[in-house]
């Protein structure tokens, strides 16, 4: 008891306490609904095993709850640790997540027995945890953090908000938002970017329906859905682009205005590990320009003489880009040898004298 004499229950705060972990971790790794999260179950945990190389990989299978769509989300090791965690708990004594029948609201029927992670034993019996459950857990997690908004109120979430974290966190990380489309289970990229919290909710309209009026005022058959050739040749391109010296740079859909002579094009992108290959096209320009000379092949000297600036200017830029790459720059970081003279002096004080 408190000291005003309430009575507390200290295991159902350590329950309470531990679903909301769970959720919240969960919720946040994978963008899951709240009634996808209620219905993962022992068996949604599996393994694919990559032809190529044989690694196994983990995944964690979502079933389709508000719509027909079933996917796979990649386990991470922070998720890992959180599934890993929860099925402890659940198991029984024989090693297995004891199976439990849950009502589905929806459809007003019950479910069959399942694995279930997400159970809890409740005036003796296992039991699957409800959304309301699962809400104030949330909500006591939030209370206890001492989290507060602009105004100083304590902060409340819903399970749907840890779902616009994961979209914005994903996409702010670098993942493509039709990658994210499809994580997320979503019927069109529009809902996606609508979750993706980068930008105000005012800016975001505002940018949808400027689009909205450009494309109003193009021919509709500018978008049309692109035909497997079209795709093809979009792939093509960038398989082209690749050539001895690195990659060509030149945008999908422009001609190349140099007739392939990739020495004098400024789009060519050399890389650094093929600079003895520019040295090698430099010296046998160099040849090719004496032996013009010597030969009184006048039309020959100027073209061999372009191209040999070209060849010199990109070998310049690249031993300046190189040299940039390897030069050290001091930010006033402590060396790590630094670090450990303080740490042993701090960890060793001297005795006295």
């Amino acid at each position: 008891m408190t000291a005003k004499g309430t009575r507390r229950s200290f295991a159902g705060e350590e329950r309470s306490a531990f679903w909301g972990w769970a959720a919240i971790e969960i919720l946040r790794h994978t963008g899951i609904r709240i009634e996808e999260l209620l219905e993962l179950g022992h068996h949604s945990i599996v393994s694919y095993k990559l032809p190529t190389t044989g690694q196994t990989v983990p995944l964690l299978q979502i079933a389709p709850s508000k719509t027909d769509q079933e996917r796979l989300v990649l386990v991470t090791p922070e998720l890992a640790d959180v599934l890993s965690t929860v099925v402890s708990r659940v198991r029984g004594s024989d090693g297995r997540v004891p199976v439990v029948r849950s009502y589905d609201h929806y459809e007003r029927v019950w479910n069959p027995p399942m694995p279930l992670l997400f159970q809890d034993r409740s005036s003796g019996y296992l039991r699957p945890l409800s959304p309301a459950s699962i809400r104030r857990g949330l909500d006591v997690t939030l209370l206890a953090s001492g989290l507060t908004d602009s105004a100083g109120d304590p902060l409340i979430f819903q399970p749907h908000d840890f779902r616009r974290i994961f979209i914005t966190d994903s996409i702010l990380n670098g993942l493509p938002p039709h990658i994210a489309q499809v994580i997320a289970g979503h019927d069109h990229i529009g809902t996606t970017m609508g979750y993706a919290a980068i930008y105000p909710t005012d800016a975001i309209e505002a940018h949808r329906a400027f689009i909205a009026r450009r494309r109003a005022l193009r021919p509709a058959d500018e978008y049309r859905t692109v035909t497997p050739e079209e795709w093809g040749e979009f792939l093509g391109h960038f398989e082209r682009r690749k050539l001895a010296l690195g990659d060509c740079g030149r945008a999908y859909g422009t001609d190349c205005a140099h007739e392939h002579a990739c020495v004098r094009c400024p789009v060519l992108i050399v890389h650094a590990t093929e600079r003895p290959r520019l040295v090698e096209i430099r010296d046998n320009l160099l040849t090719r320009i004496l032996e013009a000379e010597r030969e009184g092949w006048l039309g020959e000297i100027e073209g061999l003489q372009s191209s040999l600036t070209h060849a010199e200017e990109k070998l310049a830029q690249l031993d300046a880009q190189i040299s940039r790459k390897q030069e050290s720059v001091d930010l006033g970081i402590p060396t790590f040898r630094e670090i450990v003279a303080r740490t042993t002096a701090a960890a060793n004080p001297p005795g006295p004298a």
